[in-house]
C-alpha cells in the first residue's frame, strides 16, 4: 500500500489531472454501476436461495442445498467465454434464430452479452454462492422464537422475514456481499473480455499498453481507496448494534412443507441459478472443447498445467505456513500488536490483484535497478533484474492476496482447541513449538487442508496479478485461456477453462460436504 501511494504521488499533478479529465470519471462510474448490480444480484439470489432451502421442504431440496454452491467452481471470465459462444451474434442461439425465422442481422433485437449488464450477470452467477453459504449458516443458527413472536404479533411470513430474520443475519449477509464486491472490483478477465472499462482494466492498460507507470499507480491508489472505503463503511453502518443469541433456550423452527404450485415455484427458483451458473457453461465449454484443436497432452499444455500447479502449490504452502505463524502468535500473545498484525494481513483480500502487482513491482524494480547500477559502478558487473519478474515475487503477491482465506480457515479450526489443552501441554513440559506440533496441528488437520485447498484453487484462477507479474515465457492456464479468448479463439480457450473448472470443483465438493453435515 505504501509503495502504491509513493508511486502515485511521484507521478505529479499533471498525470492525475489528465486522468481526471479523460478516463477517471468513466472508470469510477462504470465500477460503481458494476458494484451496484453485483451487490443487488448476489444479495437477491444468495439470500433468497438460502431462505428457501433452509426454511422449507420440497422435492429435491437436499440436492439443491449442494447444487447451489457449484457455480463457485467457475471463474467469472470462464462464464464470459461460455456465454459469448452461446449468445453472441455468430453464436448458437442467434444463428439458430436466424435459420428458423429467416431474419437478417438487422431484423431483430437481441440483448448484447458484451456489455456492462452482461459482465454483471457473469459475476453474479459465480459470486452469489458467497452470500448463499454465509446466509444459510446464519439462518440455521437462528432461534425460531423471534420469528414466531413476530408472526404472533400479526406479521405475515414475508414481513417477519424482512423485519426479524434478515436483520439478525445481517453480519453474515453483509460479509458475503462484501466478498462479492471485493471480487468484482478485482476482476479483470470478465470486464476486459467484454470491453467494460473499469479501474482494473485501466490499471493494466496504463501499465502495459501505454507504459505509464505513474498513471497505473494513481489508478491503483483510487481503486485501493475505494475497496477499503467499502469495508470501513459497511462496518461503520452497524454502529453499536449487537446481536443476542438465545443460548440453551434456542428453539429450531420446523421447515414448512411445500406442495403443489408453491413446491414447483421453489424448485424453479433454486434450479435457475444452478442451470445458468453451472450446467449451461459446462455444456457450452464441453462443446467448444470438442471443436477445438487444443491437445491437453501436448508438451505446451503440460507446461501450462505444470506452471499453474507449481505456482499454486508453492503459494498455498507458504500462505498456510504464514497463516499458522500469525494465528499461533495471536494465540500465544493476545493483545494490540498481534490483533493489528492479523487485521492488516486480512486487508490483502480487499486489494485487487492489479493493485498488489503495482505495489510490489514498483519498489522491487527500483531495488533491482539501484543494485545493478551500484554493482556496475563498483565492480563492472551487471546483475539485471534479480527479483522483478521472478516467480518468488509473484508468489509474494499471491500470499498477500489470499492470506485472509488461509488465516480465516485456520482461526476457525483453532477456536475448537480449548485453552485447557494449551495449559495441559505446557504443564507436561512442552515448549510453544512442541505444543503447536503435537497438539494443535493434529487437531487442526481438516481446517489446514481446507485452507490449503482454497488458496490452491484461488491461485489457479487468479488472472490480473499473474498477467502483470509472471516471468517471461511462464504462462499459466488462466493466462492461456485469456490470451485465446482475447484473440476470439473461444474453442481453444474452452480447454484450459475446463481444466481450471475441474480443479475448482475440489473445494466446492469440500464445502458441499460441510453444508450437508451442518444440519
Amino acid at each position: 500500500m505504501v509503495a502504491v501511494a509513493i508511486a502515485a504521488l511521484s507521478g505529479g499533478a499533471e498525470t492525475i489531472t489528465h486522468l481526471a479529465r479523460t478516463v477517471l470519471p468513466r472508470y469510477a462510474l462504470t465500477t460503481l454501476y458494476l458494484v451496484a448490480l453485483v451487490s443487488v444480484g448476489t444479495f437477491a439470489i444468495g439470500v433468497g436461495a438460502a431462505w428457501i432451502v433452509t426454511m422449507t421442504r420440497f422435492p429435491g431440496v437436499r440436492i439443491f442445498e449442494i447444487a447451489l454452491v457449484l457455480p463457485l467452481a467457475f471463474p467469472a471470465y470462464v462464464l464470459a467465454y461460455a456465454y459469448t459462444f452461446l449468445l453472441d451474434h455468430p453464436g448458437i442461439v442467434q444463428s439458430t434464430l436466424r435459420d428458423v425465422t429467416g431474419w437478417g442481422p438487422r431484423d431483430y433485437w437481441f440483448p448484447e452479452i458484451r456489455s456492462l449488464g452482461g459482465a454483471a450477470a457473469m459475476l453474479v452467477l459465480v459470486l452469489y454462492p458467497y452470500v448463499y453459504l454465509l446466509a444459510r449458516a446464519a439462518f440455521l443458527q437462528q432461534s425460531a422464537s423471534a420469528f414466531l413472536a413476530a408472526r404472533a404479533l400479526g406479521d405475515n411470513s414475508w414481513r417477519a422475514f424482512w423485519r426479524v430474520s434478515l436483520p439478525m443475519a445481517r453480519p453474515a449477509v453483509a460479509s458475503g456481499v462484501l466478498l462479492a464486491v471485493m471480487e468484482t472490483i478485482a476482476d479483470y478477465g470478465t470486464v476486459a473480455y467484454f470491453g467494460v472499462q473499469t479501474f482494473a482494466t485501466g490499471i493494466y492498460t496504463s501499465w502495459f499498453s501505454i507504459g505509464d507507470r505513474s498513471g497505473a499507480a494513481q489508478l491503483a491508489l483510487c481503486l485501493l481507496g475505494f475497496a477499503l472505503l467499502l469495508a470501513v463503511a459497511e462496518r461503520a453502518s452497524r454502529g453499536k448494534a449487537r446481536y443476542h443469541h438465545a443460548g440453551k433456550q434456542q428453539t429450531t423452527m420446523p421447515p414448512t412443507e411445500l406442495s403443489g404450485g408453491r413446491a414447483v415455484a421453489a424448485m424453479v427458483l433454486c434450479c435457475l441459478p444452478v442451470v445458468l451458473g453451472f450446467v449451461i457453461p459446462l455444456v457450452s465449454l464441453s462443446l467448444m472443447g470438442l471443436q477445438s484443436e487444443q491437445d491437453l497432452l501436448s508438451r505446451r499444455y503440460i507446461a501450462f498445467l505444470s506452471n499453474s500447479v507449481t505456482l499454486a502449490s508453492v503459494a498455498a504452502g507458504l500462505t498456510l505456513v504464514a497463516a499458522i505463524c500469525l494465528g499461533f502468535y495471536q494465540r500465544l500473545r493476545p493483545g494490540r500488536t498481534s490483533s493489528a498484525a492479523a487485521y492488516f494481513s486480512r486487508l490483502g483480500y480487499a486489494v485487487p490483484g492489479g493493485v498488489i502487482a503495482v505495489g510490489l513491482m514498483v519498489p522491487f524494480a527500483a531495488f533491482d535497478n539501484a543494485l545493478d547500477a551500484w554493482m556496475q559502478a563498483r565492480f563492472g558487473l551487471r546483475t539485471g533484474l534479480l527479483v522483478t519478474g521472478s516467480i518468488w515475487l509473484l508468489v509474494m503477491a499471491y500470499l498477500v492476496r489470499f492470506m485472509a482465506a488461509a488465516l480465516g480457515a485456520y482461526e476457525g479450526g483453532q477456536a475448537t482447541v480449548h485453552a485447557n489443552m494449551d495449559a495441559a501441554a505446557r504443564s507436561l513440559g512442552q515448549s510453544p513449538l512442541g505444543m503447536l506440533r503435537r497438539v494443535h496441528l493434529p487437531i487442526l488437520t481438516p481446517s489446514l487442508l481446507t485452507a490449503l485447498l482454497i488458496v490452491f484453487v484461488d491461485v489457479m484462477k487468479e488472472l490480473p496479478a499473474t498477467l502483470i507479474m509472471r516471468p517471461f515465457n511462464f504462462d499459466t492456464l488462466a493466462v492461456q485461456a485469456h490470451r485465446l479468448a482475447a484473440d476470439e479463439r473461444l474453442e481453444g480457450a474452452a480447454v484450459p477453462s475446463l481444466v481450471i473448472m475441474a480443479v475448482g470443483l475440489l473445494p466446492v465438493i469440500l464445502i458441499c460436504r460441510q453444508v450437508g453435515l451442518r444440519r
